[in-house]
């Protein structure tokens, strides 16, 4: 199995944070669980980050049994879809998010 988990840093603007959240529920949670191939779909609030290290606020995961079945999903139309749903929550936060692909091995 294999995880593309997508991880963002920054901070969401003071005030906006109930929203933001719900935001990514109903705009983008429906949108990841309906990648090709997605098994899974798990959403992180994180509660606490390291003093030293940048903030982060979200993490998205979404398994896939494979690294093919990750390529069609990311050259599917719904990746297109959550890219669009994502410009609709971009106002809600400062910062960046990146991926991490990893393989299960335990």
């Amino acid at each position: 199995m294999y995880t593309r988990r997508a991880i963002f840093e920054g901070k969401i603007h003071e005030g906006q944070e109930e929203a933001f959240y719900q935001a990514v529920e109903e705009r983008m949670l429906p949108i990841w669980k309906q990648m090709p191939n997605a098994q899974d779909v798990r959403l992180f609030r994180p509660e606490n980050v390291d003093w030293d290290e940048r903030p982060v606020f979200l993490i998205q995961e979404i398994d896939y049994p494979s690294m093919a079945a990750i390529e069609e999903a990311m050259n599917s139309p719904m990746r297109d879809q959550a890219k669009a749903a994502h410009d609709t929550i971009l106002h809600f936060y400062e910062g960046r998010h990146y991926h991490v692909i990893s393989k299960r091995f335990a």
